[in-house]
């Protein structure tokens, strides 16, 4: 449950941000021209709160916090539009190239927010895992790849971390473009790897593609990097043990380390073991005794031996940990935490960083073009696109990873929201840009017929696309 309202807090907390930039490039560009604003909304329906401020506006918080919208002084939306079309500050009064300015604001503020969210992350420092990979699976053992090896380099573009150069390959694999990846193995030898996309199914959604690909970064060494009060404290362990055993179990790395303790504590050894022996001699007495291990691995509480490295010898500490119900689920935790892995840090200084996220900005922007683009001709699977429960997922697994990587993830969803927002679909920002060089090109504007008319045909395009997006979310989570 926590994770369900982790993501969902960080769904309105990424919606309110980037909402709110969004309407006030709208509001701010409109008062500019003097147009009047009647209202400022972060949220449609019923407004959760609201007031009337000092210029006039009203502001408020819709209850439902999918967009928002302002209101302008506007003749064809009001009850006498004769009246209201020679009151100062109408929208319509404006020329035309003012509201085309009013109405492209919006993205250009998402834009704008960013180029800003990927400056902070940069000055701030994003760490991010060494491009170090593990023992590769499926395509990746087929292209050559070795565990141990760095990745330099994707398609000449070098790479400094883990997060660029898998993101680099999988646009590559989302697009079905072959992948030509530069590494040095682990003797620090150059290689060049190809990764042949384009022999991939074309309707293979992304979600599948990760492990299509096989190339997951090196599992980080069982240093306990925290150790919090709870049973691991009491029992003595301390930040910078190497854990080397759990129970008689070997630990080679810290992915090991939950499994061990799971395994041990609910006592599966022992229970396979008597099992595996019931089965084997098929005797009443073998039998009561399979039941009493299992009995007992379901009532007592549980102790572990862990066996730890401490400045160069080994320590056995024996803990009683604690269980937890998470998802109906039996959980025993010893209260441990990993070191951070991810010690590639990518840092700037402020002046250095400011041509840094243009650039970034720029790149992850033309890529979304390229891809929005192959979506329309059929060149990129529409199982691609995703609803606000990935992006609630994602909000939530960034925060949590820090400061940096949740702007990162604003940086980008922003210029999607910013890029979808231009595109000439009606009710969208580009929509109404569309609406404004016809009324150039014809000296008048659309009729109100027509303008209904497109306005039914872009509320199709958009729930269509959106029940596709969730559609897919639904789908890759009840299909796995």
């Amino acid at each position: 449950m926590s994770h369900l309202f982790g993501s969902v807090w960080w769904f309105l907390v990424t919606l309110g941000v980037l909402v709110t930039f969004h309407e006030f490039g709208h509001f701010w560009v409109a008062r500019r021209f003097g147009v009047r604003v009647l209202k400022f909304s972060v949220g449609f329906g019923k407004p959760l709160w609201s007031r009337k401020g000092k210029d006039g506006v009203e502001y408020a918080i819709g209850a439902i916090p999918l967009g928002g919208y302002v209101k302008f002084l506007d003749a064809r939306e009001a009850d006498n539009p004769d009246y209201v079309a020679g009151q100062p500050g109408e929208f319509n009064a404006a020329p035309v190239w003012q509201r085309m300015a009013i109405a492209a604001a919006g993205p250009v503020f998402n834009f704008v927010f960013a180029v800003f969210a990927f400056w902070a992350m940069l000055v701030i420092g994003k760490p991010d895992l060494p491009a170090v990979i593990a023992a590769p699976q499926n395509m990746a053992i087929q292209a050559g790849f070795a565990a141990g090896d760095t990745l330099v380099a994707v398609d000449g573009k070098a790479v400094k971390s883990y997060s660029p150069a898998i993101e680099a390959i999988m646009l590559d694999a989302i697009q079905h473009k072959n992948a030509v990846v530069d590494v040095t193995d682990s003797q620090g030898v150059a290689h060049q790897r190809t990764l042949p996309f384009t022999t991939l199914a074309a309707d293979t959604a992304n979600e599948k593609l990760f492990d299509a690909v096989g190339l997951d970064p090196k599992p980080q060494e069982a240093y306990i990097g925290e150790v919090p009060a709870g049973p691991a404290a009491r029992a003595g362990l301390e930040a910078g043990d190497r854990i080397v055993k759990v129970g008689e179990r070997t630990i080679d790395n810290w992915t090991q380390v939950a499994p061990a303790i799971q395994n041990e504590a609910t006592n599966l050894p022992g229970v396979r073991s008597a099992l595996k022996r019931a089965f084997a001699e098929r005797t009443r007495a073998s039998w009561l005794e399979a039941w009493s291990v299992l009995r007992g691995a379901a009532n007592s509480t549980p102790r572990l031996q862990i066996t730890v490295e401490r400045a160069g010898a080994p320590l056995s500490v024996s803990v009683t940990p604690e269980s937890s119900t998470d998802g109906g689920y039996l959980h025993w935790l010893v209260g441990i935490a990993g070191r951070d892995a991810r010690t590639a840090v990518e840092q700037y200084g402020p002046l250095r960083a400011i041509p840094a996220a243009l650039h970034e900005t720029w790149a992850i922007g033309v890529q979304t073009v390229d891809l929005i683009g192959k979506m329309v001709t059929g060149q990129v699977s529409i199982k691609n696109v995703h609803s606000a429960i990935t992006i609630a997922e994602v909000a939530h697994f960034s925060a949590r990873a820090g400061i940096a990587s949740f702007l990162a993830f604003l940086a980008a969803i922003s210029l999607s929201l910013g890029i979808l927002n231009l595109l000439p679909i009606p009710i969208l920002d580009g929509g109404h840009i569309v609406y404004y060089l016809i009324e150039l090109i014809k000296g008048k504007p659309l009729s109100d017929r027509a303008l209904v008319a497109s306005q039914y045909l872009g509320l199709v395009l958009l729930v269509t696309l959106m029940s596709v997006a969730f559609y897919n979310d639904i789908v890759a989570r009840f299909a796995g």
